[in-house]
């Protein structure tokens, strides 16, 4: 079978990509020997960044397992080839398990702990080696459900195996548990405990929430110029840019209500162990990217997807969507690189550790689409469009 023009086109890009992320990738190397502690606060935050649609992917293939519609069976594929990177992102870890948690961490010094009656009291938890083991946990995790998501699929794909149906909805619905949980933690370790004075038990169900938000953005954007193009444009209809349109609008409003409680009830609180993480973040130069996120990550998105015809032209939700991506990295940069009181700060490794990490992200992800079906035939039949799933 000759290559459509459409599967050489992800070709280039697929390979772009891959220059992008291997040169990219070079330059924060050298960064990394100028300014380690500047690298490796990039690096986390462009790395929780591309985590966001990884297992959002993951997460939102469980979610549709269980509850089924349309949107679903028109971007699984899309979904399956997000998840296809966790392995990728562990390796992307290991720099940090290796060389950056005392860059990162004021735990993981034992001067710092013994002269600090909060941080010996918290030593049990935040110590190297259990720190290490919890991140190769959540990782085996994520890969085992991943793995069983795509496994299964594949079984049914081939041989309409019933019970391959059931039992993805029996794991999905404990793995949407697992998912939740071991995120949380996550978050808690990757990202709360860089300022292990404060908490809040809230913090991972936001990170939670915005890797859902992430994936259904990026999925509309990828959808979005995949209907520009035949066969795809037979399938891809209104209505499911619709649904994933309300979709994007209910994660925009979650995400907002979970961002507004947790600032209420800490500022109202007013705390000693507490307030400081947000003056760090409305003060020292932060307040105007807080008020950009107040902005473009929740009042102009979702003022636009209260407009129904919005949500059904795909151009319109493409662009909102892109916007609300690139605000997602704004937003993990607002919650990173303020840690511990630091003014505010754009590095060039802030803006080409995300384009690097995202080169390699995306050379992988279109490595999971081509030659496969973009849809299986049993969901290109349920949709009601096709007699053969296309194939990039």
């Amino acid at each position: 079978m000759n290559p459509t023009p459409l599967s050489e086109n992800l070709g280039r890009i697929q390979r772009t990509a891959l220059m992008v992320g291997v040169v990219g990738s070079l330059a924060l190397l050298i960064g990394a020997f100028t300014s380690a502690d500047q690298f490796f606060s990039s690096y986390m935050t462009a790395f929780l960044f591309w985590l966001g649609p990884t297992l959002g992917s993951l997460a939102i293939v469980m979610l549709h397992n269980m509850t089924g519609g349309a949107w679903g069976f028109a971007i699984r594929r899309l979904l399956e080839a997000g998840m296809r990177n966790v392995p990728l992102m562990g390796l992307l870890f290991v720099p940090i398990l290796l060389f950056g948690i005392g860059h990162l961490y004021e735990w993981s010094h034992a001067d710092v702990v013994a002269a600090d009656a909060i941080l010996q009291h918290k030593a049990a938890y935040l110590n190297r080696p259990f720190f290490t083991i919890r991140a190769v946990a959540y990782f085996a995790a994520w890969a085992f459900l991943a793995f069983a998501m795509v496994r299964l699929q594949a079984r049914y794909d081939r041989h309409l195996e019933i019970g391959a149906l059931r039992q993805m909805k029996s794991i999905s619905g404990l793995g949407l548990v697992i998912y939740v949980l071991t995120m949380s933690f996550a978050a808690f370790d990757w990202g709360m405990s860089m300022e292990p004075h404060w908490f809040s038990t809230i913090y991972g169900l936001i990170f939670v929430v915005g890797q859902g938000l992430a994936t259904l953005c990026l999925a509309v954007v990828v959808a979005s110029r995949l209907a520009r193009h035949e066969p795809f444009s037979r399938w891809f209809e209104p209505r499911h840019f619709h649904d994933l349109g309300n979709l994007v609008m209910a994660f925009v409003m979650l995400w907002a209500y979970m961002s507004f409680s947790q600032f209420l009830i800490i500022w109202s609180g007013n705390l000693p162990e507490e307030a400081p993480w947000y003056l760090h973040r409305i003060g020292h130069g932060w307040q105007a990217l807080a008020l950009l996120l107040v902005a473009f990550h929740f009042a102009v998105p979702f003022l636009v997807l209260l407009n129904r015809p919005a949500k059904r032209k795909m151009g319109v939700l493409a662009v909102i969507c892109a916007g609300i991506f690139v605000m997602r990295y704004a937003e993990l940069f607002w919650l990173i690189a303020p840690a511990g009181g630091a003014p505010f700060h754009i590095s060039w490794m802030d803006v080409v550790a995300p384009i690097a990490l995202g080169g390699l992200w995306i050379s992988f992800f279109i490595r999971g689409l081509r030659g496969r079906p973009l849809v299986s035939l049993q969901d290109a039949k349920l949709l009601g469009k096709l007699e053969e799933a296309p194939i990039l």
